[in-house]
C-alpha cells in the first residue's frame, strides 16, 4: 500500500494506517527533534506530543500528499515551544552542567569545535531552515511549505544563517 492510501485510511480514522505511517517517520523524527535539543529524552518527549498531535489532527489534513510537510511542521513547533518553555527553567541538577560550559567557553578551539554548538547559537528560524535544508535534504519550496514562508525569505534566512554560522565559528578558531 502506498503512504498516500495509508494517510488517505488515517484520515478517514484507520489507526493501523496511522501507525504504520508513523513507523515509517519515526527515526526522522527523532533525529529532527535531537537536532533540536540534544538531549535523548526531550527529544523522544517531543516525537510523543508531536504524534498525539498529529493522531488528534490527521482529520484537518487536506492533502495527503503533504502528510510529510505535515508532520513535520507540528514537530518543528513542538520543538520550538520545547525550548522556549526549557529555557526559562534550569533544574538544580543541571546547574553544573551549566557552569562545566562556561568554563569549557575558555577551552581552545581545538578541544571544541563543533558545528552544533555553532548551530546553538543561531536564531530559531534560522536553526530551523538550515536543519530542514542540510540535516533534512528539504528543498527551498518544502522548507516553504512547511513553515508557511515564501520561497524568496527561505533563501535569505538561509544566506544568514550560514553567514552567521561562518562568523560564529571563524570567531571560535581564533578565540
Amino acid at each position: 500500500m502506498t503512504s498516500q492510501a495509508k494517510v488517505k485510511k488515517a484520515i478517514r480514522g484507520n489507526d493501523k494506517a496511522f501507525y504504520e505511517l508513523i513507523q515509517e517517520q519515526q527515526k526522522k523524527l527523532y533525529y529532527t527533534a535531537f537536532l533540536y535539543v540534544k538531549n535523548e529524552e526531550s527529544a523522544l518527549d517531543i516525537v510523543q506530543e508531536t504524534i498525539f498531535k498529529a493522531y488528534k489532527s490527521i482529520k484537518n489534513l487536506k492533502e495527503p500528499s503533504y502528510f510529510s510537510t505535515w508532520l513535520y511542521k507540528i514537530l518543528i513547533n513542538t520543538a520550538l515551544n520545547f525550548i522556549k518553555w526549557s529555557n526559562r527553567v534550569v533544574p538544580m541538577d543541571d546547574i553544573e552542567k551549566y557552569t562545566e560550559r562556561i568554563y569549557l567557553e575558555q577551552v581552545p578551539i581545538e578541544n571544541k569545535i563543533d558545528l552544533m554548538d555553532a548551530l546553538d547559537c543561531l536564531p530559531g528560524h534560522y536553526k530551523t531552515v538550515i536543519i530542514l535544508r542540510y540535516y533534512k535534504d528539504f528543498t527551498v519550496k518544502q522548507i516553504s511549505e512547511v513553515l508557511d514562508i515564501p520561497e524568496g525569505t527561505i533563501k535569505t534566512y538561509l544566506h544568514r544563517a550560514i553567514r552567521q554560522l561562518k562568523k560564529e565559528l571563524y570567531i571560535k578558531e581564533n578565540y
